[in-house]
């Protein structure tokens, strides 16, 4: 018996919309470990897979975020995750001389969006009010926020004691319940507090020249894998920065932001405007790499600089295989 035709058509329209949301055919599958959610920059992989633009390079991603970058380098070392978003560069040399298996496929910030804060009834008001008893606090051990507090102890020329704290909502709860004497942060978050008078900024990272100035941060990939697999991540890095692109291009990508940060469109766009230049998401090239292994071997990250040869098997970079 020949169904009725709006049976075939509902037939058709069923097929039509499971096509639309059934995974692309041959669609590769990419874990991805993430420091710090909710941020501008750890907000890629999600809205661009929201978007449907990593899908239109038959990639469908799977993503879990940690307390910063020391717990995604071990993610991407365990093979638990193929991709780490955002490790700090240092952290990544020191694992690399360690003999890990990791390899940088891109740059991630050159510069960075992270502040420094105390309590508004805090007698800091500057780092170089801090001693050595002051608690100062950065993320985990590896991670860009440990690089950027020992680069201010440095620069600055104090001393604080180094404590970390894990998340960025950790590390201010535990800045306003009086635990830790000077916290970090990274916008949107804690720009409310900082409005309303509870918090008080006393620095920015960008204020160092070997912050600003340098990428301090990187996407790593598992070796293994990546050997494996090199056109899935080709891919991957060609679709992120079509995501990068779309978000500083299209209005849409500031609301997409907000309702990934659950914020408002005007504070996203503050986020992205004021912190976020597009000039800090490069992914081509690790800006400053010689100064930056000057700093790996002066904060004893590695014993002596990576060689040539090192280097070459370290940097996976776009347009480089």
């Amino acid at each position: 018996m020949k169904a009725p035709a709006w049976v075939l058509s509902a037939m058709l329209s069923a097929a039509t919309l499971a096509s639309t949301l059934a995974p692309a055919t041959g669609a590769e599958s990419l874990r991805l470990a993430i420091g710090q959610r909710g941020l501008w920059d750890s907000a890629i992989g999600e809205i661009g897979q929201e978007q449907g633009i990593f899908r239109r390079h038959d990639l469908e991603l799977q993503m879990f975020y940690t307390s910063g970058g020391g717990e995604t380098q071990q993610a991407v070392i365990a093979g638990s995750a193929d991709i780490g978003v955002s490790p700090g560069t240092l952290g990544v040399l020191s694992i690399f001389a360690k003999g890990a298996p990791v390899r940088i496929i891109a740059g991630e910030a050159t510069g960075t969006a992270e502040y420094y804060f105390v309590r508004a009834e805090s007698p800091i008001r500057k780092f170089q009010d801090a001693n050595a008893d002051t608690t100062l606090a950065y993320s985990t051990t590896g991670s860009g926020t440990h690089i950027t507090a020992l680069r201010f102890m440095k620069e600055y020329g104090f001393q604080a004691k180094l404590t970390a704290t894990g998340s960025v909502p950790a590390t201010f709860t535990q800045v306003m319940s009086g635990q830790i004497d000077i916290g970090f942060s990274t916008p949107p978050f804690g720009l409310d507090a900082d409005e309303q008078g509870r918090i008080r900024i006393i620095a920015l990272a960008n204020d160092l020249p070997s912050i600003r100035n340098q990428t301090v941060r990187v996407t790593i990939a598992n070796a293994n894998d990546l050997a494996r697999r090199p056109d899935v991540y080709r891919r991957f890095i060609a679709a992120y920065r079509e995501t990068i692109d779309w978000m500083y291009a299209d209005p849409k990508g500031l609301d997409a932001f907000a309702k990934y940060a659950a914020i408002t469109p005007a504070t996203a766009r503050t986020v992205r405007d004021r912190f976020y230049p597009k000039s800090m998401l490069q992914l081509d090239q690790v800006i400053g790499l010689d100064a930056l292994m000057q700093d790996a071997v002066a904060f004893k990250y590695i014993a002596q600089p990576l060689n040539k040869e090192q280097l070459d098997e370290l940097l996976w970079l776009p347009g480089k295989r």
